[in-house]
């Protein structure tokens, strides 16, 4: 393959199965995800190696402009071709639609892409039916560590095998969470890892944003991330967050489309079934990466862990963000949610399976933990009765405890080490 722009990577990802699979029967295949992620270091190894195969990137620039100059040439190939940033010229889209439309043959294009496809107006009808997304998100912690997670899949079957003595304490786990998962951050020791971060925020507002719309206040960017960092893992109240931005909920609106467009932060939405009626429905929001989050706090994990520090909310972002990745390869297909009743009984996590299934997650950043800590597992159980799969709150402590039928406190760690 020629013109490698990723280097071999030193970690193997979970989403290269998914990707090769996707390429044996499906005519376009989409990595999505952060900038620096490492969708380019997957695509170039999944290709590794494949007689034909080739690699252009549109952050090239002599690349770039013979793709806007000319798209219907540019895709013109043999074997698979990758295009690395395809978001960056949309007009490439409609001419991989023609291209795939004259030809069925699978895997004929690897793309991947910075930005949500399916909610840019321009693209996302464009591949209907003939294009397959595999989202990437930063590394998991069993990708750090080489093992496989199954702790989704665990929860749904019942939670039988998540009694698993810990090993780590509080701090381990902040140190954990502030290095995060993009992998040039988390190898760098603390200080040069704020360096980078900072880079990011900088190259997230003078291209990625610049790049996906025409917005005029570019300066509010990083103002806005620092807010959402202070809301992480929190209800979103879209007026309030206005106010303090000082600026109108429309706008407001449309900026943060726009960073979750770029995978910055992302909005888990409220559960409910027909037996619940008093329930909270607006989304909770969550910066994609807890170790983005604790460097916009300005937190480390010796702050975060003082009796004013955000040691619950990081944690529970760094938790939701665990699961969200385990959801893109767990068997079982399952979707996020959290609950919360207007007599301010909450589960932080609502995973549902594709058949109604249904297991909850409480996060706790405190070492111990009691019958109370189960309120909100106990009302989702009695809502749901039969679907109820188990509900485990996870605390920093390091002893598997059982509250009750398939009401379990385990240790933060079970996420990546059942």
């Amino acid at each position: 393959m020629s013109n490698t722009k990723a280097a071999r990577p030193l970690l193997p990802r979970h989403a290269s199965s998914e990707v090769k699979r996707a390429l044996h029967d499906t005519r376009v295949v989409l990595i999505n995800g952060a900038r620096q992620v490492g969708k380019s270091t997957l695509a170039a190894e999944v290709l590794r190696g494949q007689r034909g195969a080739r690699q252009l990137t549109l952050d090239d620039q002599p690349v770039l402009e013979a793709a806007r100059a000319d798209p219907v040439s540019f895709v013109r190939h043999e074997g698979t071709l990758l295009i690395d940033e395809v978001q960056r010229v949309p007009e490439l889209f409609l001419a991989i639609k023609a291209a795939v439309d004259r030809d069925v043959r699978p895997g004929q294009f690897l793309l991947t892409g910075s930005a949500q496809v399916l909610s840019l107006p321009r693209l996302s009808d464009s591949l209907a039916g003939r294009m397959e997304i595999v989202e990437l998100w930063p590394l998991s912690q069993g990708e750090l560590r080489r093992r496989r997670e199954r702790f989704v899949d665990e929860l749904l079957a019942g939670g039988s095998m998540l009694h698993v003595q810990g090993s780590l304490e509080k701090h381990d786990y902040l140190e954990l969470a502030v290095a995060g998962g993009f992998p040039e951050a988390a190898r760098r020791a603390p200080d040069r890892r704020a360096r980078w971060f900072e880079s990011y925020v900088r190259t997230l507002v003078q291209r990625d944003i610049k790049e996906l719309a025409d917005i005029e206040r570019l300066g509010e960017v990083p103002r806005i991330l620092r807010l959402l960092a202070a809301r992480t893992a929190g209800v979103l109240n879209l007026d309030a967050l206005a106010r303090d931005c000082r600026m109108a909920p429309s706008t407001l609106r449309r900026y943060l489309s726009l960073l979750e467009t770029a995978f910055i932060f992302t909005a888990v939405p409220a559960w409910s079934n027909n037996k619940t009626t008093r329930l909270v429905r607006s989304p909770k929001i969550f910066l994609s990466d807890s170790g983005l989050a604790a460097h916009l706090l300005g937190a480390t994990a010796t702050s975060l862990a003082r009796p004013t520090g955000s040691a619950g909310q990081v944690l529970e972002t760094f938790i939701t963000m665990e699961l969200r990745r385990q959801v893109g390869w767990s068997k079982e297909r399952a979707s996020l949610y959290h609950m919360r009743t207007k007599e301010h009984l909450e589960v932080d996590v609502v995973i549902e399976a594709a058949d109604g299934r249904v297991s909850g997650v409480e996060v706790k950043a405190a070492a111990t933990v009691g019958s109370a800590d189960f309120a909100g597992l106990r009302y989702l159980a009695n809502k749901t009765n039969e679907a109820f799969a188990c509900g485990v709150v996870l605390y920093t402590g390091v002893e598997p405890l059982t509250f009750g039928s398939n009401l379990f406190a385990i240790p933060m760690s079970s996420v990546w080490e059942s």
